[in-house]
């Protein structure tokens, strides 16, 4: 009887464990895949070079192919095993590496909000002279560059972990001699760490956007009121006004999803250096791994939904087939003059 229990406990925990290690195998190959594409995409499409915009999307899907490629596997081995092979100072490259990739993922997803704002909001002579492409390099710099100051050198200097020395002794051991890659931070370093990391970008990004949705909506409005007059507008500015509509709808997606993903995760980070460190294990894994995921999704947020990439994977996919290359990014019926005059000042979220 009590062998029997033990061996049904014993398979219960090794399908568990299959099924936990397939699920985060998936997720790992489909970040690859999707951030790999959109990287490749760029290289191959000279059209998708001219816009600005990309380059914070490139950026984006590098720093995500490296939260898919450093930080996620040794994640995955490291629960699916139940402790931590790789010694002490690889931990804390493991969790300098895994803290700055996702910084600079988040970071990369403000700057394309700042940049849709200034596309969107602004005139496109504005727009130009704002976006240089010497601005456009000090804002990626800076998406990989303020990142180290909350990872590599607070954590390598161990200086989250100053004043909870014990807490932190007793975390990484467990009680027993499985080692464990457990990463506490005190209060000064939990509200620094996550106001960089979450909260600044994440208010300014509910900024530009609700700036991009307002002025969206208000031409689309000023359209109504031309039609309602019986003075039709002209097809480049119902074009403009289609695409702005579309833009807009796209951002509740798109925070809709970074909020999701992120929020649970940051809003603990916060709070659990203030409750004693009570949050149990399963409950920060399954909030990281939902960050994690972001990475897998910001390729299909903020790539596949663009027409002009759309086709450049159409053309990857179908081993270079010139029937999706010769179709223009304005097909589906709308005409290349509207479509052009419409897109000129780098709107990328010119989506369907």
């Amino acid at each position: 009887g009590l062998l029997d229990q033990q061996e049904q406990e014993e398979f219960l925990s090794s399908v568990e464990t299959v099924v936990l290690t397939i699920f985060l195998s998936i997720i790992i190959i489909m970040t690859v895949f999707g951030n790999l594409l959109v990287m490749v995409a760029l290289c191959k499409d000279r059209h998708l070079r001219k816009k600005k915009t990309n380059y914070f999307i490139v950026s984006l899907a590098f720093a995500d192919l490296l939260v898919a490629l450093v930080v996620m596997p040794f994640a995955a081995i490291e629960l699916t095993t139940g402790h931590w092979r790789y010694g002490e100072i690889f931990c804390l490259v493991r969790t300098s590496l895994d803290v700055l990739l996702t910084t600079a993922s988040i970071l990369h997803l403000c700057c394309i909000a700042l940049d849709r704002y200034y596309a969107i909001c602004c005139q496109p002579l504005v727009y130009r002279h704002k976006m240089t492409p010497l601005r456009v390099a000090v804002m990626l710099g800076g998406c990989w560059l303020i990142p180290t100051f909350i990872s590599f050198l607070p954590i390598m200097q161990s200086w989250n972990a100053i004043g909870i020395e014990d807490i932190e002794r007793r975390a990484l051991t467990g009680g027993s001699n499985d080692t464990s890659c457990v990463f506490l931070v005190n209060r000064p370093y939990a509200l620094i760490c996550s106001a960089v990391a979450f909260y600044v970008p994440l208010a300014l990004m509910v900024l530009a956007y609700q700036r991009i949705y307002v002025t969206a909506m208000t031409h689309v409005r000023q359209i109504e009121t031309l039609q309602r007059a019986g003075s039709a507008p002209a097809p480049v500015s119902t074009s403009r006004m289609r695409i702005e509509t579309k833009a807009a709808k796209t951002l509740a997606v798109i925070m809709g999803c970074f909020c999701l993903c992120w929020a649970p995760f940051f809003i603990t980070n916060v709070v659990d250096p203030f409750i004693h460190y009570s949050v149990p294990w399963q409950l920060w894994t399954a909030w990281l791994w939902l960050g994690y995921i972001n990475s897998g999704l910001n390729p299909f947020l903020y790539a596949f939904l663009n027409r002009a990439f759309r086709r450049a994977f159409l053309v990857i996919l179908c081993c270079g087939d010139e029937r999706y290359s010769r179709q223009g990014s304005c097909s589906y019926g709308h005409t290349h003059r509207a479509c052009s005059a419409a897109s000129v000042n780098g709107t990328s979220m010119a989506l369907r």
